[in-house]
């Protein structure tokens, strides 16, 4: 039997990696941040029920994925806002016509993640921005493990689907585009 983790330790473990995770889902650094907040006060409104042989990762994850998702459904029925990507980010040693192609696949690839249903979203963000493992993912989820591999490759289809060539022999060799 494992020892119960100080809600602390769970705090300083992983709020970085929670915070890239909604920053994903979110686009936008304060409202990331804001979730961030809410995800955390929630874990600590729940810790003492939180059983000593769980996940403690998967279970901040599946807080944070419900709190965010809430979150986004208020911000689109409040006014629609679209978050832009930072489509500045360049490789180093890119010249403007790399710099001009990455900034084009980053956003197709953003329009076409924010256009998978939220659940393919998140176990694809988390599988291949988080390296969550799919055990993780459907803990997070609250879904079997079957089913989170189902939402990745779900997923995965729709972005080969709706990218065609731009983004097959990325996503096919792991080197999905960082966002």
């Amino acid at each position: 039997m494992s020892a119960r983790p100080v809600f602390e330790d769970l705090v300083e473990s992983y709020s970085a990696e929670i915070f890239a995770y909604v920053w994903r889902l979110t686009r936008d650094p304060q409202d990331a941040e804001d979730c961030l907040q809410e995800s955390f006060a929630r874990a600590f409104k729940a810790f003492d029920r939180l059983n000593g042989n769980a996940n403690a990762r998967a279970w901040l994850y599946r807080i944070a994925t419900n709190t965010t998702f809430t979150f986004l459904k208020k911000r689109r029925h409040q006014n629609g806002r679209i978050v832009e990507l930072d489509l500045n980010l360049a490789s180093p040693g890119d010249g403007p016509a790399e710099a001009a192609s990455r900034r084009e696949t980053l956003a197709a690839v953003a329009r076409a993640v924010e256009g998978l249903p939220a659940r393919q979203q998140a176990a694809l963000v988390m599988r291949k921005y988080q390296e969550l493992s799919y055990p993780e993912i459907a803990q997070a989820l609250g879904c079997s493990e079957d089913a989170a591999r189902a939402n990745v490759y779900q997923a995965l289809k729709r972005l080969r689907g709706s990218l065609g060539v731009i983004l097959t022999d990325k996503v096919d060799a792991g080197k999905f585009p960082q966002t």
